[in-house]
């Protein structure tokens, strides 16, 4: 049927069947006990721990699948699969939501919204990373910013909402937070054009805006919304407010009902580089930090930076765990935290005192944390003072957003970790007349003010790594070095189990006390969601999609294509496995790197190719840098289209909407051209 919401004029489709609805709430929710799978992090905990034993480290190696679902309109999938009342519901590409029987993955309905409009750097985004469930509503985002209520049973729509101005290129792609009769939502976009972060909290049932939370402070001649605005204004330097400042939090929120306080983890600052938007120094608050917030108001509590006067995109939008640790013969309720920057946090949840921090990865930026200050002994040199620095972690982080999870029964913390050295340096950047970046413009320029390159690393090798992490001791207690430095997140369970997917398509299954690999399926596409199981009449399920994608996949460079996941070689699925499954999966292409087509007729312009080069960052978010794709795009350099000018600008200006790419309308014939000659340029070196 065909809807139209009562909130905005947006049409959506819904191929509809009719579920059972149970009222979830906050109990619900907080319920560690659940044989379901409620929420992102499965509880208010945000744990990933399930106390589900039937399948365990004595029977895993008898898991087989029990069902699966093709999902032939997809691309890029990384949601979390919720279960409740043996319905599961998910997200997919293009915003899509499904509810299906988790027993036998029996479509019951599926919710199209409409084509968000407008063009951004955000449409290689293909989905965001999960629904929210409460009393009888589904909640879901879309990635240009909309705010979703479906009824649980039918997946028709009830409200519809804009969280984010028109025009402007931020995006949803975390999953919407519930809590108290409240639906949270951030964004990101930090790098599209100058922007001030924040996050905005809507009633459940009306879709009516609660409250509004800005991570930083505005134009001081505007006045301050809250005394902690002003508190933050002091901590910037400089005409901030003219690049936004940053801080968007686009992941990483949870709510503890226990001191009824909402955490979130904010990101870093517009641009990265301080010494243009902050020049006289400062902790610009409130960057890459834990707030703690009034879920019923929005009001301040308290903060703890983890990065102060951030410059190397170390946001802390990554998960915030709550658990009870025993430190110094003492029952601790705290918050363990593992951002970019590469120290894991244990923080008291009710104060947000430091307890500890120490590094789960290589760290050079700072020595140590000072545990009577909470702040960093930063490396001199390390802030790229003279223009240029070796620096690790990098953008990536030593842990990005897929989630850790926490297994109280081993006391261990699972956490996907990347390895990366760079080098940061703005040797070409001028400090004094940089401006925030125009996205919309023919030749959009990046929000960083600096630039970046990987350039190796760990010693040994290790690009990516699952660890294990005891986060009372502060110490690894085993590590699996991985092939690629992306993989996604992890789930613990009291079977002694802890499963990860990994890039090259592989679900495994480890003894969560010693990381022996009890089992392992290659699923034949790369994973990059993480899993989640359940219990149905008495018999266990873990379940997770299959569909490689992400931000890696988009602009992983040669590391990321030569995974071979070629866009459109590979279905995307989901797939559910159980002791008793006996299902066969179709298989699927081997993976195959793409070859760049051999085309002597054409002759590359340098002058024209440098011009291509500079447009071309705005299609390198799905197809890849430096043209090599990693998956979330055709690889240009093996396509006839760019070979050919009309066809070439014709495809740019019309864009291809329905499969995610939007209309360049603002292209010349010039930068056509010069965007072919780049292309060219890029294939002929792939051939060498």
């Amino acid at each position: 049927m065909i809807r139209i919401s009562h909130v905005a004029l947006v049409a959506c489709i819904v191929i509809s069947g009719n579920v059972a609805a149970r009222a979830i709430d906050d109990k619900a929710l907080a319920d560690e006990t659940s044989n379901e799978w409620l929420a992102y992090g499965r509880t208010y905990s945000e744990q990933r721990f399930s106390p589900l034993s039937d399948v365990n480290a004595g029977n895993v190696s008898d898991l087989k699948v029990d069902w699966y679902i093709d999902l032939p309109d997809a691309q890029g999938l990384v949601a979390t699969p919720l279960v409740s009342e043996g319905v599961m519901y998910f997200t997919g590409s293009k915003n899509m939501v499904w509810a299906v029987d988790a027993t036998t993955g029996k479509q019951l309905w599926k919710y199209i919204p409409a084509p968000d409009p407008g063009r951004s750097r955000s449409s290689f985004l293909h989905g965001s990373r999960g629904v929210g469930l409460w009393k009888d509503k589904v909640f879901t985002t879309t990635v240009a910013g909309r705010l979703i209520a479906l009824d649980k049973a039918t997946g028709e729509e009830i409200w519809n909402v804009n969280t984010i101005v028109p025009g402007t290129p931020l995006y949803i792609t975390g999953a919407p937070k519930i809590f108290k009769g409240k639906v949270l939502v951030g964004n990101g976009g930090t790098e599209n054009s100058g922007s001030r972060g924040y996050v905005t909290a809507y009633d459940a049932e009306t879709g009516e805006q609660a409250w509004r939370f800005y991570i930083v402070p505005g134009n001081p001649a505007d006045g301050f919304e809250n005394a902690a605005m002003e508190m933050a204004a002091e901590t910037w330097t400089g005409e901030w407010w003219t690049m936004g400042g940053g801080g968007n939090a686009w992941h990483g929120f949870t709510y503890d009902p226990e001191f009824d306080a909402l955490y979130i983890g904010t990101g870093n600052g517009a641009p990265w580089n301080r010494k243009i938007r902050s020049p006289g120094g400062g902790d610009n608050l409130f960057l890459c930090s834990i707030v703690a917030l009034d879920p019923d108001t929005g009001e301040y509590l308290w903060h703890y930076q983890t990065t102060p006067g951030e410059t190397w995109d170390y946001n802390s939008n990554m998960d915030i765990v709550l658990a009870d640790l025993e430190i110094d013969g003492k029952e601790r309720k705290v918050i363990m935290h593992a951002p970019k920057n590469g120290f894991f946090y244990v923080i008291e949840r009710g104060t947000g005192k430091l307890l500890s921090a120490e590094p789960y990865a290589d760290v050079s930026w700072a020595s140590k944390i000072d545990l009577a200050t909470g702040r960093p002994v930063e490396v001199p040199g390390s802030r790229y003072e003279d223009g240029q620095a070796l620096v690790t972690p990098g953008p990536f982080g030593a842990h990005n957003w897929p989630p850790m999870s926490y297994n109280p029964q081993t006391g261990l913390v699972y956490i996907p970790t990347i390895h990366q050295y760079l080098i940061y340096s703005d040797d070409e950047v001028d400090l004094n007349t940089w401006e925030s970046p125009d996205w919309f413009a023919p030749v959009p320029t990046g929000g960083e003010g600096v630039a970046f390159e990987i350039v190796g690393n760990r010693n040994d090798g290790t690009r990516g790594s699952l660890q294990a992490w005891d986060p009372v001791k502060q110490e690894q207690v085993w590590e699996i070095p991985l092939h690629s430095p992306w993989n996604p997140g992890t789930l613990t369970t009291a079977g002694n189990l802890v499963f990860q997917g990994r890039a090259d398509g592989d679900l495994v299954a480890y003894n969560a006390e010693t990381g022996q690999e009890l089992w392992k399926e290659h699923l034949g596409l790369g994973i990059a969601a993480p899993p989640v199981t359940y219990a149905i009449n008495g018999k266990q399920y873990v379940s997770l999609l299959v569909g490689w994608g992400a931000v890696f996949a988009a602009i992983g460079g040669q590391e990321a294509s030569d995974l071979g996941w070629q866009y459109g070689r590979h279905m995307r699925r989901l797939v559910t496995f159980s002791l008793e499954g006996d299902e066969e999966l179709p298989a699927l292409p081997p993976p195959e790197v793409p070859e760049p087509l051999a085309a002597p007729f054409f002759e590359v312009d340098e002058a024209l190719a440098r011009t291509g080069e500079d447009i071309y960052g705005q299609c390198s978010w799905c197809h890849g840098q430096e043209g090599l794709a990693g998956g979330s795009a055709p690889d240009l350099r093996a396509s006839t289209i760019p070979l050919d000018h009309d066809a070439f600008g014709a495809t740019l200006r019309a864009g291809r909407v329905p499969l995610g790419m939007p209309a360049y309308d603002n292209l010349s014939d010039e930068h056509v051209k010069a965007l072919q000659h780049y292309i060219r340029e890029q294939a002929n070196l792939g051939l060498e």
